[in-house]
C-alpha cells in the first residue's frame, strides 16, 4: 500500500457532504477517488466537489468494492445498510470507517467485528465527539486520576425541539429506534470513553411518544405524527460490573428549559467534571468545595470553527493509524458495547423489565 490512501465514499447525503468529504479532502495523503450513491446524481455531484480527475462515480457499492484501487471505505448510509456494507468492504480487503450506530442492531455489530477480525482490516466507528477539545481535555483529566473513581455518569443527548428534518429518521424499520441511536449513542460513547469503562451488568430503559403524536407544537417545523414510527424520547440506568452507574437521556423533543447534546456529567471519589457551560472540574481543597473552569485549547473558536477542527482531527487520526498500522482511536470493540446497550435499553422499555448481560 502506498502512503497515499484511496478513499471511496458509499452514501453521498448530507453527512458525507459536511462530515467526511470536506475533512478528508484536507489531508494529504488521501485521494478521493470513489463516490457512490443510490441516487447517482448525488454521487456526481459529489465527486465533481472533492473529486480529482479520474475519480469515479456509482451508483451500486458492490463495484466500487470491486475496484482494486480503493483502500478505505467510508459508509453514510441509513443505519440499516451499516453491516452489509462493512462486511462486505472488509471482506473486499478495504479498511472501513462506519457512520453511527455501529449497526442496526447489537447482532450485526458482532458480525462486522467478527469480520474484520478474520480479514485484519481496520473498522472504526464516527464517533466523532471524542475529537472536541472539550473531549479531549477531559479523557486526560479522567486518565490522570485526579477524580478519583468515576462511580455516577450522565449522558445528555435532550433537545428541547429537534426532530430530524429527513423522514428516514422516523422510520423505525431503516434506523433501529429514534433519538436514542440517533444522538443517544453519541452521548453514550462519549460517557463510556470518558469512563474507560465497557462492562456493563444491566440496564432498564424506558421510551415514550408524547409529543410526536401532537398534531401541532411550537417551533417543530411540523411532521405527520403517522410516519413517526420511533420513539420521541428514551431514558436509561446503565449499571456497570463495577458497580458504577450511568443515566442516559435522549430526546428530539422534550418540554425542558436547557437543551444538552453530546455532553457528559462525571462524579468521581476525588472530584467531578461536567460540560453544561463549558468545561467545569467540582472539587475540593483545603476543607472547602471549589469549581473551576478549565481553559480549553480553541476557546476562542465560533462552534463552526471547533465543529471543523473536531472532524479535521477525526479524519486524520484514523488516516493515520492506517498509515501507521495501529489501533483507532475508536475501537469497534468499543461501539459494539455501545450497540449492545443501546439494544438492551430498547428492549427493556418494551418489556417493562430490566435486561442482565451475560
Amino acid at each position: 500500500m502506498s502512503t497515499t490512501l484511496k478513499v471511496g465514499i458509499i452514501g453521498c447525503g448530507g453527512n458525507a457532504t459536511n462530515k467526511h468529504m470536506p475533512s478528508l479532502s484536507q489531508i494529504d495523503t488521501v485521494e478521493l477517488a470513489a463516490f457512490c450513491d443510490v441516487f447517482r446524481e448525488n454521487a456526481q455531484k459529489a465527486s465533481d466537489k472533492f473529486g480529482k480527475a479520474g475519480s469515479i462515480v456509482y451508483s451500486d457499492f458492490m463495484e466500487l468494492l470491486a475496484n482494486p484501487s480503493i483502500d478505505v471505505v467510508h459508509i453514510c448510509t441509513n443505519n440499516d445498510t451499516h453491516a452489509e456494507i462493512a462486511i462486505a468492504a472488509l471482506r473486499a480487503g478495504k479498511h472501513v470507517m462506519c457512520e453511527k450506530p455501529m449497526a442496526k442492531t447489537a447482532e450485526e455489530a458482532v458480525h462486522m467485528l467478527e469480520v474484520a477480525r478474520q480479514t485484519g482490516k481496520k473498522l472504526t466507528i464516527g464517533y466523532n465527539n471524542r475529537f472536541r477539545p472539550d473531549s479531549q481535555q477531559l479523557y486526560n483529566i479522567c486518565r490522570s486520576g485526579s477524580l478519583g473513581d468515576i462511580y455516577f455518569a450522565k449522558a445528555h443527548a435532550i433537545r428541547r425541539r429537534g426532530v430530524p428534518n429527513r423522514k428516514v429518521f422516523l422510520d423505525k424499520e431503516k434506523q433501529g429506534g429514534g433519538p436514542l441511536i440517533d444522538i443517544g449513542t453519541h452521548a453514550l460513547d462519549l460517557t463510556l470513553w470518558l469512563m474507560d469503562n465497557y462492562k456493563p451488568r444491566m440496564v432498564v430503559g424506558t421510551a415514550y411518544n408524547m409529543l410526536s403524536q401532537m398534531e401541532e407544537t411550537a417551533r417543530t417545523g411540523g411532521w405527520d405524527p403517522r410516519s413517526f414510527t420511533v420513539e420521541d424520547s428514551a431514558f436509561g440506568m446503565i449499571v456497570m460490573e463495577n458497580g458504577a452507574t450511568v443515566m442516559l437521556e435522549s430526546s428530539w423533543v422534550l418540554n425542558v428549559r436547557h437543551e444538552a447534546t453530546n455532553k457528559v456529567t462525571l462524579c468521581g471519589s476525588k472530584g467531578g467534571a461536567d460540560m453544561w457551560d463549558g468545561l467545569w472540574i467540582n472539587g475540593e481543597s483545603e476543607g472547602n468545595l471549589n469549581e473551576q473552569q478549565i481553559l480549553v485549547d480553541g476557546s476562542g473558536m465560533t462552534a463552526k470553527e471547533i465543529r471543523s477542527q473536531t472532524l479535521d482531527l477525526e479524519m486524520r487520526t484514523w488516516i493515520d493509524s492506517i498509515i501507521a498500522d495501529k489501533e483507532p482511536v475508536v475501537k469497534p470493540e468499543q461501539a459494539l458495547v455501545v450497540s449492545q446497550i443501546l439494544e438492551a435499553l430498547y428492549k427493556s422499555a418494551e418489556t417493562g423489565k430490566p435486561v442482565y448481560f451475560s
